[in-house]
């Protein structure tokens, strides 16, 4: 049994000052509010309980600031496909290792506790499956428990370039499998998890890569899993599931596949206001990530409208060009006050802090979307919480709901001391105890890239 005390700590509903808590076996056995320190006891400030990160392509870490220079045509989320398929299929089993664990190491640095990680690089360079089909996703399963972040692995469905099964290019060689080898797939990367608790669900790519009957095949694979699928993420796709459909994916998705809380649909930037109310209808949880949406130029995804429809949204880092889970949020708040010109746009009359908002939500929305029973800070809960430094100068004089509006709208640099995962502290002083290890081989990795590009 570990004790801890904090000053103050946000607990399922309430603020609570004085704090005792105890954990055993990676839970909480019992939280005290208005209790006074005991000997033995670990005393920190402020503890928050853990998000999650419910949507990474932990590959992509390694080419973040690789495609910010202007090319010889007008720059776009296509021409940086491009380029993203080109470092996709340079990298190894080794590399995509080490690339994760720096991805992990900075999740978990930024209050991160678990991650849903949308991995598609499934087969060797060549395109020849490995011998173990999980090899890939194996790979991402050692660099969570290295780095003790929790993970849901989402194995992507790929099968098609284009709507009406248009064959994959052979850039998109190494992500394809037909539906046979996908069930193998699935059933191998249970296998690749299990030993670190971690939990599987499918992931259909998108309607252009996963025709109809193979949305279908993914869907009643993933039994009763969580179920993630990038969904109008650009105006050039819904234009083309315009004219193969008649109907814009949202729609579309809605109107023919079982949507209903298992469901993450990822990004869903360019939706009407009938398709928002379809997904808020359904329980659905819708995945923003507004770092990438914004470094890609995807488009805002109408927050304000979603959240007054009743809709559900978590956060996630996607092409991990920054990881902060303060900034993705920020950034949430700050593309609807430039879009409708007007500020504090996502906070209610129930909840007038924009920071407590905002936090919870993509809380509770994480922790669905990612099939996580018991984040936050209850007795029976994980015990996954990170705790802030109280005498961060940002935090002078700030109480409840204010810490939150500072640590997501005011400097944040250095604020988070602490993290644990299951009652083990990862993170100490605002840094990962395996970063220096794992800064050393994600160089090695990059180099080597590199050199043999």
């Amino acid at each position: 049994m570990r004790h801890f005390w904090f000053e103050t700590a946000l607990l399922q509903g309430a603020w609570a000052d004085r704090v005792r808590m105890s954990v055993e076996g990676g839970r909480i056995d019992e939280i005290v509010a208005g209790a006074d320190p005991e000997p033995g006891d670990e005393r920190y400030g402020i503890a928050l309980p853990g998000v999650a990160n419910l949507h990474s392509h932990a590959f992509q870490r390694g080419m973040a600031g690789m495609a910010e220079h202007r090319g010889s045509s007008a720059d776009s989320f296509w021409t940086w496909r491009d380029i993203m398929y080109r470092f996709a299929n340079t990298i190894g089993p080794d590399e995509i290792e080490a690339i994760a664990a720096l991805a992990y190491v900075e999740m978990l640095e930024a209050g991160f506790v678990q991650v849903g990680e949308f991995h598609y690089v499934h087969h060797d360079r060549g395109g020849t499956p490995f011998a173990d089909r999980a090899e890939m996703g194996g790979r991402l399963a050692a660099a969570a428990a290295e780095t003790g972040i929790g993970l849901t692995l989402l194995p992507v469905l790929y099968a098609a370039s284009g709507f009406g099964g248009t064959p994959p290019k052979p850039e998109q060689r190494r992500f394809v499998n037909d539906a046979d080898g996908y069930a193998r797939l699935v059933e191998a990367s249970r296998r690749a998890v299990a030993p670190i608790g971690g939990i599987v669900g499918v992931a259909p790519h998108s309607l252009r890569a996963a025709p109809p009957e193979l949305l279908a095949a993914a869907v009643a694979i993933g039994a009763d899993g969580p179920i993630h699928i990038h969904i109008a993420e650009q105006t050039g796709e819904v234009d083309d599931c315009l004219a193969f459909t008649a109907q814009r994916p949202v729609e579309w998705l809605l109107a023919h596949a079982p949507v209903d809380a298992r469901w993450c649909l990822v990004h869903a930037t360019h939706v009407t206001s009938e398709e928002l109310s379809g997904i808020a209808r359904s329980g659905a949880v819708a995945g923003l990530c507004p770092i990438t949406e914004a470094n890609l130029g995807d488009g805002i995804f109408p927050a304000r409208a979603f959240l007054e429809a009743g809709g559900r949204f978590g956060v996630g880092s996607d092409s991990n060009v920054l990881i902060d889970l303060a900034q993705e949020l920020r950034s949430l708040e700050y593309s609807q006050r430039l879009a409708e010109r007007g500020r504090n746009l996502l906070s209610t009359d129930d909840c007038p802090s924009t920071g407590r908002l905002l936090f919870d939500r993509a809380a509770r929305g994480g922790a669905q979307a990612l099939g996580v029973d018991g984040l936050g800070l209850a007795p029976g809960g994980r015990a996954d919480f990170f705790t802030l430094d109280a005498s961060h100068p940002t935090l002078a004089g700030r109480s409840d709901d204010a810490i939150l509006d500072a640590f997501l709208f005011a400097d944040s640099r250095g604020m988070i001391d602490g993290v644990w995962r299951g009652g083990r502290q990862w993170v100490r002083g605002g840094r990962h105890i395996a970063r220096d290890a794992v800064t050393r081989r994600y160089g090695s990795a990059l180099r080597s890239l590199t050199e043999n590009a």
